[in-house]
């Protein structure tokens, strides 16, 4: 027999629900990063392939779910969402987007190494002002898995 406990202590908390103000400050960073993006040319599928990279490296459902949605809403295709986990492997991202994707890595893992290939790459592809974009969105999505796994909020079937 299982025993299933219902106390507090077994209860996820919800930080964006217990401490709105906070979360409605990173709402706030994410909407700056995601108009930088529009200044900086960037397109939307673009930042939506960061988004949902970001959010595979980090195994955060909530946000896969969310920026799936997001990306097939902006024009993403399917086919080209299910291999994302492999863009190293395929070609068909274009160059800025790859450039992207390793600077999104490169901030998500931290690896010293990767960081300083991917930023020397990316002055190749992208204008300053789109480097700094994808770097930050590549951060608050981070912070917004973070916490999205920490409170663990529930991902009901798609």
């Amino acid at each position: 027999m299982t025993i299933t406990s219902t106390s507090s202590r077994d209860r996820n908390v919800f930080i964006d629900k217990f401490d709105p103000d906070v979360f409605r400050a990173l709402a706030r960073t994410a909407q700056a990063a995601g108009a930088a993006a529009a200044r900086a040319g960037l397109p939307v599928t673009l930042v939506e392939l960061v988004n949902l990279r970001v959010s595979q490296i980090n195994g955060c459902a909530y946000c896969l779910r969310a920026h799936t949605r997001a990306a097939l809403a902006a024009g993403e295709t399917a086919g080209r969402l299910g291999l994302l986990a492999a863009w190293r492997e395929t070609d068909v991202f274009t160059a800025a987007e790859r450039t992207a994707l390793a600077l999104a890595e490169a901030a998500t893992n931290l690896d010293g190494s990767a960081r300083g290939a991917a930023a020397a790459a990316a002055r190749t592809e992208l204008t300053d002002d789109q480097i700094s974009a994808v770097l930050w969105v590549a951060i608050t999505i981070n912070a917004f898995n973070r916490v999205s796994i920490m409170s663990g909020h529930p991902v009901k079937e798609v």
